[in-house]
């Protein structure tokens, strides 16, 4: 079966730098922390731009959402040093997680469903390059839309077929394809084995397929 890399090559800072500035906060070096936060600042506004419902962004700032993750990860991360439970970038997930939950519930006004902390986050945007890619990897490989048009409707496909997957299938796909960690990441976050989350990964890759391309889903 093909199997889709993931679309966005580096999103967060590699781990060996982000190791050295958090060994730099820990002896109270404050340029260690700003240059720290400084690092993960591009990665948070592309996962919240994703995140963030698309009408809601037109009366919230996304820059604002990400200045917010990071004062409070600044205020935090004392804490954080003393037992790190998981890496830097997952624990900056979780807060970015929390602060698009609280602006969804303060600005929803007319929400047909309610958002609780155990939900997961917002579903992406309509139209953005990653559903594109997505759609073009796992559907057919060799379409190369070069009409905006033809990218919108790309996009809007994928972001219903995931629509339709099943909560583990749907969390698992965005958790790789939109906010770009990896099967190590994956499995912490779920609890799961690395063997046990690629397998529900592959899983759910091909029921999105199979919902892409008009078939049926394959029996467990």
């Amino acid at each position: 079966m093909y199997v889709p890399r993931t679309i966005i090559d580096n999103m967060w800072p590699e781990s060996e730098k982000t190791e050295e500035l958090l060994q730099g906060a820990r002896q109270g070096d404050d340029d260690a922390v700003n240059e720290l936060m400084e690092r993960h600042r591009g990665a948070l506004n592309h996962l919240v731009r994703l995140r963030l419902d698309q009408k809601l962004q037109q009366r919230v700032d996304v820059s604002d959402i990400v200045q917010d993750v990071l004062i409070e990860a600044s205020r935090r991360l004392a804490t954080y040093l003393e037992d790190p439970k998981m890496s830097f970038h997952l624990w900056l997930r979780h807060i970015a997680k929390d602060r698009i939950i609280d602006a969804h519930r303060r600005h929803r006004v007319s929400a047909k469903r309610s958002v609780d902390r155990e939900q997961s986050m917002s579903a992406p945007a309509a139209y953005d390059h990653s559903s594109v890619q997505l759609a073009i990897q796992i559907a057919d490989k060799e379409l190369t839309p070069a009409a905006r048009a033809t990218q919108e409707e790309l996009a809007l496909r994928v972001k219903q077929a995931i629509e339709q997957l099943d909560e583990k299938d749907k969390e698992i796909i965005e958790m790789r394809h939109y906010d770009q960690l990896t099967n190590q990441d994956v499995a912490q976050e779920l609890n799961l084995t690395e063997p046990a989350a690629s397998m529900r990964y592959l899983r759910a890759i091909r029921r999105l397929k199979t919902l892409l391309t008009g078939g049926n889903f394959d029996e467990e």
